[in-house]
């Protein structure tokens, strides 16, 4: 294995000290972090007994080895920090005793630990605060702080007879727990009991930690409800790949999902509209008589409980309420919120067109779905909003939205005029910004701190406001280097909401992106003070998401690789490795029952036109080792088919082209039926 510093062999009969090999280290490399690893790594090798013939990765060296742990054993996502593989497995017994030292701290993943292993096993399991042999499983938490793995890292060690996690804090010893599961087989995901199964865990000693402590996936709740038992779902699936943050954004133009006291329309009016099936955003404007009762929002206990919910599990919610944009829920229910007096007239929208694109951001809105900055009705509107918020959820942020406003009635807008005249503000942007800078000593007023979209950035902000870069890499890096806190979700690498595959396979959103180009997520830029950067996370806007399938489907794998980009030491980062173990991880999650896009496996077609106007199409995959078979008269392929090698030319009569991957004599990918039609308007004769 090759990583990006140098390349140290050191057989450990040669009785290495630390100190030794401390002197070898790379000048730029962290002394006093390195030594603490080192140290770790030869006190797990002196209590292991491991032989030569063993790994051990660090994030900056790599030791003499001869095996390789990225096989279906051990396929841990995200990657640790280290892992040392030894031989011998643990096998569970059927009475599993859990013993931890600090039952109260701990009692969380504990009931977690039992739940997972009592489950798919049918075998029994207690916990004790005695120091006993007949212990299966200890939780310790460290008296003396291991700055090492700091809050949330810890030390898994899998021995013959004794599984031990150690760390510093409850959430160190939870995610040990997440890898301890993916050790055993697959079948521990199961929901119901699995008979004359060997329920056993391969031997290794790893230390692990996180690059980052923001590691978040937003969901939106607004476009389409979801009730608070698939929130908790979504929830289950996302701790078990080490995710902390969940972000919900909870009101948008589709809808109002937050009890207010105080503000009943907001929920009697703004959570429901006109239920539509097919293409969000092309949808018949719906008639007065039709009902609107699709939808649904939270009371302020349900969103109590689903924070008491992820505190168990280590994440934190944080509350987006999207202003000034996205607002129509809102202004549908309390008109006078709007410029616009025709306000009166509006509804929730339920995925008809509202916005004109078509000149690019900012859009030309054709209704007028913004608050009114210039209303004093609408700060204490959003002062009742945010003061209640702020007392539901304990998270030190709440986001308040701020992107894609558009201006164009606020442009035709005297108490607008009146606004830039009074406040000497000269564009549309700095309008924007004097609300953001309101909105945020609101946010400040009640013990919170303010985050937004990266859009604010251009009407001015106070240097205090936190930036969650989506449009562009770029956005991040300027507000970092303008010593903003900054979260990094840019579209290019983490919108879920794009398509994974072909738009012929996906529900057609603006973009594609595929699990490679995710993988390649890098959130803290060149350059850039990391200080900064609090973290990463990856956004599921649910337009085209109608239900938790579809959010399961669109979020995995694609969240196995921004977990690993946010988790992960850099250079451990390789995606032929990575992919490997995705590989397992889908086998996990059938057992699991959980969705994923098998997009992976689809070919990517290319389309171009010859010389003389002939249409020839290129096929290339994502991954290795598969072979494309392919047909154009209309016949199913398998892999008896013409078996794809170089560019096809397209028979002038065919109308249909298909193709699927297989991997050896097994079909991996899905049957994909190209129309000729598709493949014409991509490659369009010359005229």
């Amino acid at each position: 294995m090759l990583l990006r510093h140098y390349k140290f062999l050191i057989f450990f009969n040669n009785q290495l000290s630390s100190s030794q090999i401390f002197d070898k280290l790379p000048l730029h490399t962290n002394p006093s972090k390195m030594k603490s690893l080192l140290s770790s790594i030869l006190i797990l090798a002196s209590l292991s007994g491991f032989t030569q013939n063993t790994i051990v990765a660090t994030d900056g060296l790599t030791f003499n080895q001869t095996a390789n742990h990225a096989h279906s054993e051990i396929s841990i996502i995200p990657e640790p920090v280290t892992l040392i593989k030894q031989d011998g497995h643990f096998v569970l017994p059927e009475n599993i005793l859990i013993q931890a030292t600090k039952p109260n701290e701990l009692k969380q993943s504990i009931n977690f630990l039992q739940e997972r292993l009592t489950l798919p096993t049918g075998y029994y399991a207690s916990a004790t605060t005695n120091n006993t042999p007949a212990s299966t499983i200890k939780l310790i938490l460290t008296d003396k702080n291991d700055a090492l793995i700091g809050t949330e890292g810890y030390h898994l060690s899998v021995a013959p007879q004794l599984i031990t996690i150690t760390a510093n804090k409850p959430a160190g010893i939870f995610y040990g727990i997440q890898t301890l599961l993916q050790l055993f087989p697959k079948e521990i995901e199961s929901k119901e009991e699995i008979k004359d199964m060997k329920w056993q865990a391969p031997c290794v000693s790893i230390t692990d930690y996180p690059r980052l402590g923001w590691r978040g996936l937003m969901f939106d709740v607004a476009r389409h409800f979801f009730t608070k038992d698939e929130v908790k779902q979504y929830i289950d699936a996302m701790v078990r790949y080490k995710y902390n943050i969940l972000h919900l954004h909870l009101t948008d133009d589709e809808g109002w999902r937050i009890e207010i006291k105080g503000l009943p329309r907001l929920t009697e009016v703004g959570a429901w509209n006109v239920k539509k099936v097919g293409t969000f955003g092309s949808f018949i404007p719906p008639k007065p008589e039709e009902p609107r009762n699709y939808g649904g929002f939270y009371t302020q206990e349900d969103l109590k409980e689903l924070v008491a919910y992820a505190k168990e599990r280590f994440v934190n919610i944080m509350p987006e309420i999207d202003v000034p944009g996205h607002s129509l829920a809102a202004i549908a229910s309390y008109p006078e919120l709007s410029c616009t007096p025709e306000a009166i007239n509006y509804k929730v929208r339920s995925g008809e067109r509202i916005m004109d694109w078509s000149r690019g951001a900012p859009p030309l809105a054709m209704v007028d779905n913004t608050l009114c900055p210039a209303n004093e009705k609408v700060y204490e509107f959003l002062d009742t909003v945010i003061s209640q918020v702020a007392k539901i959820f304990p998270f030190e942020y709440i986001h308040m939205g701020g992107d894609e406003a558009s201006y164009n009635f606020w442009e035709k807008n005297p108490q607008i005029a009146e606004l830039m005249k009074r406040e000497n503000l000269k564009t549309m942007a700095q309008v924007q910004g004097y609300f953001e800078r309101r909105v945020e000593k609101i946010v400040q007023k009640n013990g919170k701190k303010f985050m937004a979209w990266d859009e604010v950035l251009e009407g001015g902000v106070s240097q205090s406001a936190a930036v969650m870069s989506w449009r562009n890499m770029k956005y991040g890096t300027e507000a970092a280097m303008a010593k903003h806190e900054v979260v990094m979700s840019p579209t290019q690498y983490a919108y879920l909401d794009y398509m994974q595959a072909d738009v012929i396979t996906e529900p057609k959103v603006y973009a594609s992106l595929r699990l490679s180009k995710s993988y390649e997520f890098e959130p803290i830029p060149e350059g850039v003070d990391p200080k900064y950067i609090k973290g990463g996370q990856a956004n599921l806007w649910s337009e085209q998401v109608y239900n938790i399938r579809q959010a399961e489907y669109m979020t995995w794998p694609r969240g196995f690789a921004i977990a690993e980009s946010v988790w992960s030491p850099k250079e451990k980062k390789n995606w032929k490795n990575f992919f490997g173990r995705t590989e397992q991880h889908f086998k996990r999650l059938d057992i699991a029952e959980t969705k994923y896009a098998p997009s992976v496996y689809d070919p990517i077609f290319a389309a171009k036109r010859t010389a003389d106007g002939n249409l020839l199409v290129t096929l290339s995959t994502e991954v290795d080792d598969l072979d494309i078979y392919y047909s154009f008269d209309n016949s199913f392929p398998d892999r008896f088919y013409p078996k794809y090698t170089e560019p096809l030319l397209v028979p002038i009569d065919a109308n249909m082209l298909r193709v699927i991957t297989y991997r050896g004599k097994e079909p991996i990918g899905r049957m994909m039926n190209m129309p000729i039609e598709e493949l014409s308007k991509r490659a369009p004769l010359k005229k």
